[in-house]
C-alpha cells in the first residue's frame, strides 16, 4: 500500500469507469456498492446515479476503490493497478460526492508487482506479529532458501574438474574426492548463510526492494522465516564441518592443503565480513574467481593425488572467471541497495556501458584460455568441448545492456549466465573424462 497525494489520487481515479463504495452501516455491518463513475469537478469524486436507499447518510466516512487487472490465460494477471480514497459522503440527485481526505494506490507500470510486495514486507510482518502469527515454510524449503542450494553448482563444477584432471593422470580415488566435495560444499553453504547475516547487519538486503531468484540474498531473515541468530549458528556449524574434513584431508593426504584451506577461509569469511569486506571494496569478483576456480580444483587434485598440478590451475581458470561473472551479473539488480548501504561493488562503481563491456572481455578471456590450452600442450584436445559454453555467454551478453535497468526482465539473462558457467564446466569435465578413457 502506497500513500498518494489526494490531488494525484483524484486524477488517477478519473481513468476508471467504475468504483466500489464501502462504509459501515447503522447496524454495524459493512455495506459495499458498485457504481459508475460520473464527471468529477475539481478535487471531488462523483459516482452514480444510485437509488436514494443505497446512498450512505450524509457525512458518513466512506472508502472508494478503483481497480483494474487484465487476465492472462496460463500466466495470471498483468496491468494491475488501483486507487483507494476515503472521505465524508455527500449526496445530491442520486449521486454520491466525496472530497477525499486521504488516498493510497499502486500501478504495476510504475512499481512492478514483486517490488510492490517487497516494499510491504515490514508492514506484513508487523501485522502478523500483532496477530500472534509467524510465517512458516516446510523444513525442506526453509533449508533450500536459507542455504541457496541451487548455487552449489559453483562448487560442484571445480571439484569435479579437479577430479577429472586427476582421472586423466591416472590417480583418481572416489573416497578422497567425495571428502573434498563434502568439505567444499559445507564451505560454500557456510559462505552463503554467513553472507546473508552480514548483509542483514549492513542493511543492504533490507534496502533491496528488487530481489530475484538470483539476487538479493535468500531473504529468510527479512521475511522472518529464520532468525539472524539461527543463521549465524548455522554458518559456524557449516564452517566447522568444512574445516574438520579439510583438516582430515591435510593430515592424511598433504599438509599443503592447510595453506589452500587457510586461503579459502580468508576469502570466504572476508567476502563480506570485517576487516576485509572484499565485496564492499569491489574485489568480490576476483575473490570468487580464485576461490571457485583454481583454489577448489587444485585443492581437489592435491587431496586426490597428493601432488600439486599447475595444469589443474590453468584448466579451472575459465571456470573461476565464469563463476565470477555470475556474481557480477547478479549484482546488477542490487546496485541501488548496495550503493545506499556502502557496498561499493564493481556494478556500483562502474557505469552500465563499462559493466556490459567488462562482461564481454571476461568471457573472451575465459574461452581464449580454453582454446589455447591444447594448442600449447597444457590441456587435452577434448577440452575444446568447453567452447560450447560460449553459446550461452552470447545469449547472456546480447540483452544485457537493453535490460540493465529492468530487474525482473534480467531474470532470464541471469539464468543463461548461470548456465554458461554450468555448461562450460561440465563440457570441460567431459573432455577430461573422454581423454582419460582414450589414453
Amino acid at each position: 500500500m502506497t500513500a498518494l497525494a489526494v490531488d494525484d489520487a483524484v486524477k488517477r481515479a478519473r481513468t476508471y469507469p467504475h468504483g466500489v463504495i464501502s462504509w459501515v452501516g447503522a447496524d454495524g455491518y459493512p455495506v459495499t456498492i458498485a457504481a459508475p463513475h460520473a464527471d468529477d469537478p475539481d478535487g471531488e469524486i462523483v459516482l452514480g446515479p444510485l437509488p436514494p436507499r443505497q446512498l450512505p447518510p450524509k457525512g458518513t466516512e466512506v472508502g472508494i476503490i478503483f481497480s483494474h487487472i487484465r487476465p492472462q490465460p496460463g500466466m495470471g494477471y498483468d496491468e494491475r493497478r488501483y486507487v483507494d480514497v476515503w472521505g465524508p459522503a455527500q449526496s445530491k440527485g442520486g449521486l454520491l460526492r466525496v472530497r477525499p481526505t486521504r488516498a493510497t494506490g499502486w500501478d504495476e507500470s510504475e512499481t512492478p508487482f514483486f517490488e510492490y510486495a517487497e516494499r510491504n514486507v515490514a508492514r506484513g510482518r508487523d501485522y502478523m506479529e500483532k496477530a500472534g502469527a509467524k510465517p512458516r515454510l516446510s523444513a525442506f524449503w526453509t533449508v533450500f532458501l536459507a542455504t541457496r542450494l541451487p548455487f552449489l553448482t559453483a562448487t560442484i563444477i571445480p571439484v569435479a574438474l579437479g577430479g577429472a584432471v586427476a582421472a586423466n593422470d591416472g590417480h583418481f580415488a572416489w573416497g578422497w574426492w567425495l571428502l573434498c566435495l563434502l568439505s567444499a560444499v559445507a564451505a560454500h553453504l557456510a559462505i552463503n548463510v554467513f553472507n546473508d547475516v552480514a548483509d542483514a547487519d549492513s542493511g543492504s538486503d533490507e534496502a533491496n526492494v528488487n530481489p530475484t531468484p538470483f539476487s538479493g540474498g535468500s531473504r529468510v531473515i527479512q521475511y522472518g522465516l529464520v532468525s539472524r541468530r539461527t543463521m549465524a549458528i548455522t554458518a559456524v556449524g557449516l564452517y566447522v564441518v568444512a574445516g574438520a574434513v579439510g583438516l582430515l584431508l591435510a593430515l592424511t593426504r598433504s599438509t599443503e592443503l592447510l595453506w589452500i584451506g587457510a586461503i579459502g577461509l580468508v576469502l570466504g569469511y572476508g567476502y563480506t565480513a570485517r576487516p576485509f569486506r572484499f565485496v564492499h571494496r569491489g574485489l568480490g569478483e576476483p575473490v570468487v574467481a580464485i576461490g571457485f576456480g583454481p583454489l577448489m580444483a587444485a585443492g581437489t587434485y592435491l587431496a586426490v593425488t597428493r601432488t600439486f598440478s599447475w595444469e589443474t590451475v590453468y584448466a579451472s581458470a575459465p571456470v573461476g572467471l565464469l563463476c565470477a561473472l555470475i556474481l557480477y551479473v547478479n549484482q546488477i539488480p542490487d546496485r541501488p541497495a548496495d550503493a545506499a548501504t556502502g557496498k561499493r561493488t564493481l556494478i556500483v562503481r562502474w557505469p552500465a556501458a563499462r559493466v556490459v563491456r567488462g562482461y564481454a572481455v571476461v568471457c573472451v578471456v575465459a574461452f581464449a584460455i580454453i582454446a589455447a590450452g591444447p594448442l600449447v600442450g597444457i590441456t587435452p584436445w577434448w577440452t575444446l568441448l568447453g567452447l560450447g559454453g560460449a553459446w550461452w555467454a552470447v545469449q547472456t551478453y546480447r540483452p544485457l545492456a537493453e535490460r540493465y535497468d529492468a530487474p525482473y526482465a534480467l531474470i532470464p539473462v541471469m539464468q543463461s549466465n548461470v548456465v554458461t558457467h554450468l555448461a562450460t564446466g561440465l563440457l570441460l569435465v567431459i573432455g577430461y573424462l573422454i581423454a582419460a578413457l582414450l589414453s
